[in-house]
């Protein structure tokens, strides 16, 4: 019987700023958040650095003295990556790896890493591969510090620029070719997509890690992977779903994140066709996250940049076996009640349960309210489809319960 081999989990410290534009409260979820990134990439976040400024210091990001502090943590603890939680320029990236001396990644590169981990098929590698050298580009002088002993005058001439140079031309033939070769396989899909006919589409989007491909397993009966970990799923995919005797496509899209490399979104949005041809939107929420308002936004203003903002939308808020309001003291008159304290009961009777012409409330894991979820995209579906062929409305009628 062969052993499996535990990997050991990679030490990072993580590093993050407190501005005026983002408060110790947002700095310490963009940092959680970037710890189940790194946990997710295959690493293990020991410590958090954060410094108060006005804004990051240009070349090293965080202050010279924090920095030190950093460097003398790494030394004495055996780190091997530092993680900072914004894009770092090609410059701030060059200046702290001298200082540090360990792999520096910042949140783009780390994202970035997770999904050529996860890709799967040849078009997500590809566009995965195209982010990637479009986030290298930029970065390849940092990359040539072996040949700083054949630096010539004050251009850097020499044999190091020639190759620098030569690099450069090679990345930026390899974007060419990537991006044609996504055009090719854009064409096929664009066929792949026409060739469904006239089927009413129903797309999942969200935030990562909210529960769309659980909740697609349970609706399609399908065997979509599925884990809690972020971005586990890359490539789009679409199956057949009958609730009833009404047939409609159901896919499930990449989640998307807040502070999302520009490199990816313009990669992926490709992948997101899938959002933009959909009928009818499900926009999943992990309600039991503490930050979920905030997720909705982001995920708001990516279908905004995608052109998807205005499609028919049905909010779904899952995970409501998870959630558990912070308890409240009514007799500590100093502390102010606030939205962290509401039951699942007062949530449902706030705003959100109006968007989207009412929300749904479901545990796709536990299968709670599942019966409500089903008739409520079988009344949006079957108003669809009735709008697009009006003699089939004697074909679909009224939801029956327990069917």
């Amino acid at each position: 019987m062969i052993e499996k081999k535990e990997v050991a989990l990679e030490k990072a410290v993580l590093i993050g700023i407190i501005t005026k534009d983002q408060d110790e409260i947002k700095s310490k979820e963009y940092l959680d958040e970037l710890e189940f990134l790194t946990f997710t990439a295959g690493g293990y976040a020991v410590k958090r650095f954060t410094q108060k400024m006005d804004m990051p210091n240009p070349k090293t990001f965080i202050g010279s003295g924090k920095m030190e502090d950093v460097r003398h943590y790494i030394e004495a603890h055996d780190i091997s990556t530092a993680i900072f939680d914004d894009e770092l320029s090609a410059a701030q990236e060059r200046n702290i790896s001298k200082i540090l001396n360990v792999k520096v990644l910042d949140r783009t590169n780390l994202i970035l890493d997770i999904f050529a981990q996860r890709a799967q098929t040849s078009y997500a590698r590809t566009q995965v591969e195209l982010a990637q050298c479009e986030y290298l580009l930029p970065r390849l002088r940092g990359m040539w510090t072996h040949l700083e002993r054949q630096k010539g005058g004050i251009g850097m001439r020499g044999p190091g620029e020639t190759e620098i140079e030569t690099d450069r031309r090679i990345v930026r033939d390899k974007i060419a070719l990537l991006k044609s070769r996504i055009k090719t396989i854009d064409k096929q899909m664009a066929v792949q997509r026409g060739n469904r006919g006239k089927m009413v589409r129903v797309a999942l989007v969200g935030y990562t890690n909210v529960g769309k491909s659980t909740l697609m397993n349970v609706i399609s009966k399908s065997e979509v992977f599925a884990e809690n970990k972020l971005f586990a799923t890359l490539d789009t995919t679409v199956r057949k779903v009958v609730i009833q005797n009404l047939p409609f496509l159901l896919s499930d899209t990449v989640g998307f994140i807040r502070k999302l490399p520009t490199q990816l979104v313009d990669s992926f949005k490709s992948t997101l066709d899938e959002v933009r041809e959909a009928d009818l939107l499900l926009h999943v929420v992990d309600i039991s996250h503490p930050n979920f308002e905030e997720h909705i936004e982001s995920v708001n203003k990516i279908l905004g940049e995608i052109k998807s903002g205005d499609k028919p939308t049905i909010m779904v808020f899952n995970k409501i076996d998870a959630y558990t309001a912070e308890p409240f003291d009514e007799e500590d008159l100093e502390t102010e009640r606030t939205q962290k304290h509401y039951a699942l009961d007062e949530w449902k009777s706030t705003w959100m349960s109006k968007v989207g012409n009412n929300a749904l409330f479901i545990s796709a894991i536990n299968k709670q309210n599942l019966e409500d979820f089903k008739k409520r995209v079988y009344a949006e579906v079957r108003e669809i489809h009735v709008t697009r062929f009006p003699y089939n409305h004697f074909l679909y009628p009224d939801y029956e319960e327990g069917q």
